[in-house]
């Protein structure tokens, strides 16, 4: 527990001085004035994830100086900086391209695998296990599935706690599990992120004056997908399917996404679009709100719309945590909120929300 009170305060130290000093820095670190996925009003910085990398690296380095975790946590913290670096990049320059953020993240997967061992040995279905066997085959994956991960991370993060309630509620179950299993060196990590993501959150929700960034988001999906990986790596009993199902959410967006450019669209899947499912919600279930306030109202719309996506994360997390030690409950578990996801956003998209489900922000 100490590891996540000195994750929390690190992370909320540093993200108070970022906030409080962004007069100085705003002309750097802010996002852009406008675009199809900006859901807010002014000019807000975008550099949250240092803080949560602040927090991360002061609860590790605690735990170690308490003699908790081996040198496995530093050459983690290693492994990420490419991933962190090329985020952080792009939150101030607004230069670094889809494809170069895509190679930082599979360089940290690559140095994650040679420092850490951090290299799927299987995923559960047999004949792809078969071929994991060879080790290229299996590095091959390894890189792909975690640069998923974290690029899964970065597209859901798209409103005011969004993210970083989905990632701490993931980092819960696979601690939660990690502990069970007696595994203290991923018990420090989950506990560690959950500190830092917490210490970010405060200033994050509701009312959004900061933003997790490129940077943050790298990191945090990249450290998770690394949990998600070494937690099979190092119990072998442990079915991957539990991983993929924690994770089901953002890697569910992401695929979606995927499909929805390039074989609906016809587009390049690094082009942004207004259609996931969390701007969707936004658009559809989160009514306009009375008042002369505008700004203020849209505020309120964006907070009132992450509360739904953790709710529809929870589907997937809830069970997993339940059904950890059985593959089968696992699997129809994950094949369930495939189907709930996609009738969610059919019904989303055609004004099909049941009636409750629909609110009007800041009515008085």
């Amino acid at each position: 527990m100490q590891t996540l009170i000195v994750g929390l305060l690190t992370a909320l130290i540093v993200v108070m001085l970022i906030v409080r000093s962004r007069n100085l820095h705003l002309h750097v670190t802010s996002d852009q004035r406008w675009g199809v996925q900006k859901f807010h009003k002014g000019r807000v910085p975008r550099i949250g994830g240092i803080g949560v990398a602040a927090g991360l690296t002061a609860a590790l380095a605690w735990s170690g100086w308490r003699g908790l975790v081996a040198v496995e946590a530093l050459w983690l913290l290693l492994a990420a900086v490419p991933a962190f670096a090329a985020g952080l990049a792009e939150d101030l320059t607004k230069r670094v391209g889809v494809l170069a953020r895509l190679g930082a993240t599979m360089a940290s997967a690559a140095l994650g695998a040679w420092l850490v061992d951090a290299q799927l040995p299987r995923v559960g279905v047999p004949v792809v296990d078969d071929w994991l066997v060879w080790a290229p085959a299996s590095l091959a994956l390894t890189l792909v599935a975690v640069a998923g991960v974290a690029n899964a991370v970065n597209i859901i993060d798209g409103f005011n706690g969004l993210a970083a309630a989905v990632c701490m509620l993931m980092f819960t179950a696979f601690g939660y599990v990690a502990w069970s299993l007696g595994d203290v060196l991923l018990v420090q990590v989950c506990l560690a992120m959950i500190g830092a993501l917490a210490g970010f959150f405060v200033w994050n929700y509701p009312r959004g004056l900061v933003f997790l960034g490129d940077g943050g988001a790298y990191l945090v999906g990249f450290v998770l997908a690394e949990v998600a990986v070494l937690l099979v790596v190092r119990h072998p009993g442990l079915s991957p399917w539990f991983c993929l199902l924690v994770c089901a959410y953002p890697i569910m967006e992401t695929l979606f996404s995927i499909y929805r450019k390039r074989w609906v669209r016809g587009v390049s899947p690094g082009v942004p679009d207004g259609l996931h499912l969390h701007m969707l919600v936004y658009r559809r279930l989160v009514r306009w709100a009375a008042g002369p306030d505008a700004s203020r109202d849209m505020t309120a719309r964006n907070a009132a719309t992450s509360p739904y996506l953790w709710a529809l994360a929870s589907v997937a997390i809830v069970p997993a945590v339940l059904f950890w030690r059985s593959e089968p409950l696992l699997i129809a578990s994950a094949v369930l909120f495939l189907v709930a996801y996609l009738v969610v956003y059919v019904r989303v998209v055609r004004f099909r929300a049941p009636r409750w489900m629909r609110k009007r922000v800041g009515r008085r």
